[in-house]
């Protein structure tokens, strides 16, 4: 996603005025349960030649009002190592693998929160990858198991009916197995992790 960066900065901005109309939240668990999800599927709908088919959906459940378990549901595409650094090589096609992988995946997250609406966020996901040469011939299979640590602001909107959550996160995939060869020759040129990843969830509480 080449504009996922950018596009994240001006989403974190535009939730500057609302961190500064908010009241002092009350510690209440009077909606348990909640479903969200990114706002990165906008970038869905942008003309693009290496389109993410990026789709999540979680669902939350408040254990207290600090403590909370999020199970979640992940599918997208990505054409080129995802552990290159911000820097001259990231976004450039010349990194691309010989096609692309698909994913589909199944996670756990724990949700903690410190201090007003700061929380952080453990996740842990399972993915089915499938690899495909640039003409969609599915070559074969692998599994990830992708790791991620998150750091973020939590903002309820009209009488906490909604939120947003903003965040950066870093993330790691201790497990990538049974990728091609072609594809491998790109992979292992960087590290399997990445830092300073940002995150825009929108949601419903219920």
């Amino acid at each position: 996603m080449k504009r996922k960066f950018s596009l994240s900065v001006a989403l974190l901005f535009l939730t500057i005025p609302v961190l500064l109309a908010q009241k002092k939240a009350q510690d209440s668990i009077s909606k348990r349960c909640f479903v969200s999800t990114s706002a990165f599927m906008l970038y869905n709908f942008v003309d693009d030649p290496e389109p993410p088919s990026f789709y999540q959906l979680n669902l939350g459940y408040r254990i207290t009002s600090k403590d909370i378990l999020i199970v979640e549901a992940i599918t997208w595409k990505y054409y080129a190592p995802i552990g290159i650094p911000y820097g001259p090589s990231y976004g450039d096609t010349s990194q691309n693998f010989p096609g692309y992988a698909r994913n589909f995946g199944v996670g756990l997250a724990y949700q903690r929160f410190f201090w007003k609406g700061l929380y952080s966020t453990l996740h842990a996901t399972h993915f089915v990858q499938q690899y495909f040469s640039p003409d969609k011939v599915k070559i074969q299979t692998g599994f990830q198991l992708f790791t991620t640590l998150r750091l973020g602001y939590h903002l309820n909107l009209f009488k906490d009916r909604f939120f947003i959550e903003p965040s950066v996160a870093c993330t790691y995939w201790p497990i990538n197995t049974n990728m091609p060869e072609s594809f491998a020759v790109q992979e292992d040129k960087w590290p399997n992790c990445f830092l300073f990843e940002p995150g825009f969830n929108v949601g419903f509480n219920f």
